[in-house]
């Protein structure tokens, strides 16, 4: 190496340094951003110059050092990873969150559920066994009727509220998918300009990815990065972003519920469709759990199941009471005084809403056998035992409740053990790419030595020259 070249080596390792530590501070100062990957210089030696020529020499010395390029410490493998886990965790995280506001509404046991009011219905026909002869009695009667009507109309109206809530989250999610998918689209035109210009671009791929695990627990979206830099975004097996185009999607149904809870068929049922009307069937990401949430009974649909109960309680109420009810005598005994409904319903109204209270008059309720005399109670007490019938609506709603009760724990334990291994993931995914401020430091002093060192190489060589040019012999004077 001769002695000019080592200063043209000293100065390329001064470049090189100066801009490790500016990797390094960069790191640093982003140590708290989110999305942010941490990053590293790539350095080579600079070849020996070497010329094919008969009589050419080289030392065989390189020329020192220079930067390749700036790296992103990113690992394909355990973010694909980190993406697959957030689409399952978050699909059934959403399944979990509509049962358990489902569960909020029915509240069983307590004295506010369905279940509290159709045993003081049960029961005030049992007070009317007792006591026939009783106005006040019969008036207690159709009191609790009433209230139980009022339970159960209100239990129908909570759970449409949940139905509404998850319908308009369905359309917010929507809306953010197709967001993301723009900027993703618009980041892949920015990332592919910067590299074909030679520019790092590293922060650009940061918020990039950032976009993308967003789509992962949406839609379950995956990703595949191409050789020019941009990146292809793909849901259920088609590309939602690729280049620096993007296409969306949409949610498609009714926002009535008594329309969307219809059979599959109906055009009320909610479905995904790609925009141009290609159906969408995705398989991860909360959207998919809140869809299938908002699903006819017949394909799981949480809501859908809820609504049928309470629906299925209103009529089995109504037509176990109104059978035997018919067949009993009112307190004044007049020819028109039997076969009286008890319970009746709107028309054009779903059962759960539509169930009133036929009778007005306390004088109509029948609590006596038909010919068993006026104050005969024995029709009352049949209607009280509705309470122990194996088949009666007592049962089939508490039968509701359990199966509620069970799925929705089994469904939180579910949608809990796929949270624990997605934060595994990410734990994997950040130990890799986050900012370790201790060995940033290091890395910091550990560059400012090799500065220095290559400062006093030059120093040593400009005052090794300065004597050999300005202090050495007399020549020229």
């Amino acid at each position: 190496m001769s002695t000019f070249s080592g200063i043209s080596g000293a100065l390329s390792s001064l470049i090189a340094q100066r801009q490790a530590l500016d990797v390094a501070g960069q790191n640093i100062a982003n140590a708290n951003t989110a999305g942010y990957t941490r990053q590293t210089l790539s350095v080579q030696a600079i070849n020996a110059s070497s010329v094919t020529a008969l009589y050419s020499t080289s030392n065989g010395v390189g020329n020192g050092v220079q930067v390749v390029g700036i790296n992103r410490i990113a690992d394909m493998f355990l973010d694909s990873r980190l993406r697959s886990q957030t689409a399952y965790a978050s699909s059934t995280d959403a399944a979990a969150t509509a049962l358990e506001r489902l569960e909020t509404v029915v509240t069983e046991p307590s004295d506010t559920g369905v279940a509290s009011a159709l045993t003081a219905f049960w029961s005030s026909w049992e007070d009317l066994a007792n006591s026939p002869d009783s106005a006040a009695v019969r008036t207690t009667v159709l009191g609790q009727a009433s209230s139980l009507a009022n339970r159960i109309s209100d239990t129908y109206t909570q759970f449409r509220s949940q139905w509404d809530q998850g319908r308009t989250e369905a359309d917010t999610m929507a809306a953010r998918v197709n967001t993301a998918a723009g900027a993703i689209a618009d980041l892949n035109q920015q990332i592919r300009g910067v590299l074909v210009s030679g520019g790092s671009a590293n922060e650009l791929m940061d918020q990039r990815d950032l976009l993308v695990t967003e789509l992962s627990g949406l839609v379950g979206a995956t990703a595949t990065t191409k050789a020019d830099g941009t990146m292809t975004v793909m849901v259920a097996g088609n590309p939602l972003v690729q280049g620096d185009h993007a296409t969306s999607i949409k949610v498609n149904g009714s926002y009535v519920m008594t329309t969307a809870i219809a059979e599959p068929a109906s055009s009320g049922a909610i479905s995904l469709s790609w925009a141009d009307g290609t159906a969408l069937a995705l398989t991860g990401g909360a959207l998919a759990g809140t869809v299938s949430s908002l699903q006819p009974a017949s394909l799981g649909g949480s809501v859908a199941k809820a609504v049928g109960a309470v629906n299925d309680l209103a009529t089995g109420v109504a037509a176990k009471v109104n059978a035997l009810h018919v067949t009993g005598s009112t307190l004044a005994a007049a020819p028109d005084d039997t076969g009286v409904e008890f319970f009746t319903f709107s028309a054009g109204a779903p059962a759960a809403l539509g169930l009133t209270v036929a009778i007005t008059d306390p004088s109509k309720v029948a609590a006596a056998v038909s010919g068993a005399g006026e104050f005969d109670g024995s029709l009352a007490d049949a209607i009280s035992q509705l309470r122990e019938d194996p088949t009666g609506p007592g049962a089939t709603w508490r039968s509701f409740v359990v199966d509620l009760g069970v799925t929705t724990a089994s469904a939180r334990t579910r949608a809990t053990v796929a949270e624990s291994t997605r934060a595994t993931a990410e734990s994997l995914q950040l130990g890799n790419a986050t900012v370790d401020i201790d060995e940033e430091t290091a890395n910091m002093l550990q560059y400012q030595t090799a500065y220095e060192a290559a400062a006093r190489v030059l120093t040593t060589l400009d005052e090794m020259l300065d004597t050999l040019i300005n202090r050495t012999g007399t020549v020229g004077r």
